[in-house]
């Protein structure tokens, strides 16, 4: 086993799963204990200014330039791993020399390549696979290794020239608030790149304009044989609210550029019914659409059957395409720190958001990088050896001055 891959593993062994429901930060006190570890990892390998935010949970180090240049460089990834399956990736395993067929996970989980394709990219390559119960930890473990273990190259070969290179380290990026604490302004570079995407080659800078909707739906109950002309079934009156919405926009009729509306969760009876969705769009002025669509559904609702409806929409993050545009030397670099490795590079948008997208509206552009894992935030998730590995590679490329 490398060192690099025995990197990972050591990650994945500690649960930092984060938990939107404590209102705290960070949300589990559990990610301390990765986040203390990385600090006491980052000062052994010989990092400069290793700081911890011990109230926060965040990490930070340095390693100084070593030629006269005044470029400068961050590298971010999250520690924490998704609510939803077990945090503990104590028995992940490694399935050697993959044959191309399908891989038992437990007595009732599988990866197949039936049903992900995408697996057979991998034929003879080295798979790190879960126990079908528990997350990997990929995301973001994954681009923590790599982040580590890219430092740890520089600092030990004084040959690859490199300017000032920043490490943060954030918790509570699944729940989206891993940039809530974070200091950009003591981070202390121009620009940074987030490692936290999927298969390896990918590099993003565009993401989804989003925000949050939340209704509430007050009915009006009555004996059913007595209801006519009296009773307002609130449970009826939230699917005809959906309705109302492009029904061929939502996630599972989508792909690529293409925005939703994403009913999350519905709670619904006669008396009362609440629905929260999330809005996504790439383009701004089709995101604004969508919003006013969504408020255009909700007056024809309220003129209907009296007011009975509530609507509130939160924007959550904007698209980082605009405050990235003007540094694309960040994706060139990438790109061709990516040819220079032997992958191809894929420039392509994100379903979704990263921290990345957040710290490009503080101020610190920030676009995205794969990790090389597949499957997030499931317990099918895996990563090939080969990928972890690779990804160092293209990380030392980008941090080189050529």
């Amino acid at each position: 086993m490398s060192t690099i891959t025995e990197r990972f593993f050591r990650y994945i062994s500690v649960d930092t799963q984060s938990d939107e429901n404590t209102g705290t930060h960070p949300s589990t006190s559990k990610q301390f204990e990765l986040c203390r570890m990385l600090a006491d990892e980052m000062r052994s390998i010989g990092m400069s200014n290793v700081r911890m935010d011990e109230e926060h949970c965040y990490v930070y180090g340095e390693i100084p330039a070593n030629t006269d240049t005044d470029r400068t460089l961050g590298f971010i990834s999250h520690m924490d791993t998704a609510p939803g399956p077990s945090g503990d990736a104590s028995n992940a395993r490694i399935v050697e020399n993959y044959d191309g067929g399908v891989i038992a996970l437990n007595g009732s989980v599988s990866l197949d390549p039936a049903e992900f394709p995408e697996m057979k990219d991998y034929v003879g390559q080295d798979l790190i696979v879960t126990d079908g119960v528990s997350l990997l930890g990929a995301d973001d473990k994954a681009g923590v290794t790599e982040i580590m273990s890219m430092a740890e190259r520089l600092l030990s070969d004084p040959s690859i020239r490199h300017g000032k290179i920043a490490i943060g380290f954030t918790p509570d990026e699944e729940i989206g608030e891993g940039t809530e604490f974070f200091d950009v302004d003591g981070f202390g570079v121009k620009c940074a790149y987030t490692v936290d995407g999927g298969a390896i080659g990918e590099i993003e800078y565009e993401n989804f304009n989003a925000a949050s909707a939340f209704i509430s739906i007050t009915g009006k109950e009555i004996h059913p044989g007595e209801a006519k002309g009296k009773m307002i079934n609130a449970a009826r009156i939230a699917g005809e609210f959906d309705r109302l919405l492009p029904q061929d926009q939502r996630p599972e009729c989508t792909e690529g550029y293409d925005g939703f509306f994403h009913l999350l969760r519905i709670e619904a009876g006669v008396s009362s019914a609440e629905m929260q969705y999330i809005i996504r769009d790439h383009d701004a002025a089709l995101f604004d659409r969508k919003k006013a669509l969504m408020q255009s559904a909700a007056d024809y609702i309220n003129a209907k059957y009296n007011g009975v409806l509530k609507l509130e929409i939160k924007d959550a993050y904007r698209n980082m395409k605009e405050l990235v545009e003007p540094h694309m030397y960040l994706i060139d670099d990438a790109r061709a720190a990516f040819e220079a490795c032997g992958v191809e590079p894929r420039v392509i948008p994100i379903r979704g958001g990263t921290d990345g997208a957040v710290l490009s509206y503080k101020g610190l552009p920030c676009p995205n990088l794969s990790t090389g894992g597949l499957n997030f935030h499931s317990c099918q998730e895996y990563i090939p050896v080969q990928s972890l590995e690779k990804m160092v590679d293209v990380l030392v490329e980008i941090a080189r001055i050529r």
